[in-house]
């Protein structure tokens, strides 16, 4: 079974409490059971995992490329318009990576409008709220799918 690792960033640990206006309120457990199943149904294991620390997501990349997973759906939170460490990582190895926002930053503060990673991953999937996740999961499968042709 390939994998495939979900990536959660600062704050997304609050997901039910914190500007449930912007951010709705399903819990990040409830997104990440969500996952697992829908990636199983798709012949994946799916594991997720959330820092509020950049150093410890940088960690968890590495580890996930030495690990062989096929894929890693990021949603970095903050650190998307900050971490140069980020985007140098995910660029230095060779796991496609769906950049995932539940809001649609370019539609929001002009500060949110930047991502560094944006421009080393696949693509990105913004707006969509909680639902954006499973869609990055079909983008990724059939990211992966494509590129064995």
């Amino acid at each position: 079974m390939k994998k495939l690792l979900v990536l959660h960033g600062p704050n997304l640990n609050y997901l039910d409490k914190r500007e449930p206006s912007i951010y709705g309120t399903t819990t990040l457990a409830e997104i990440d059971a969500s996952l697992m199943d829908y990636g199983q149904k798709l012949g994946y294991q799916v594991t997720c995992f959330q820092s509020n620390h950049e150093g410890a997501l940088v960690d968890q990349i590495y580890e996930v490329d030495e690990a062989g997973f096929a894929g890693i759906i990021f949603n970095p939170g903050a650190y998307t318009h900050t971490s140069i460490a980020l985007r140098d990582c995910i660029e230095a190895v060779a796991i496609p990576v769906i950049e995932v926002h539940l809001s649609n930053i370019y539609a929001r503060e002009p500060f949110r409008h930047h991502s560094f990673i944006s421009a080393v991953a696949v693509g990105q999937i913004l707006g969509f709220g909680a639902f954006g996740y499973q869609m990055a999961i079909d983008a990724i499968n059939n990211f992966i799918k494509e590129q064995k042709k």
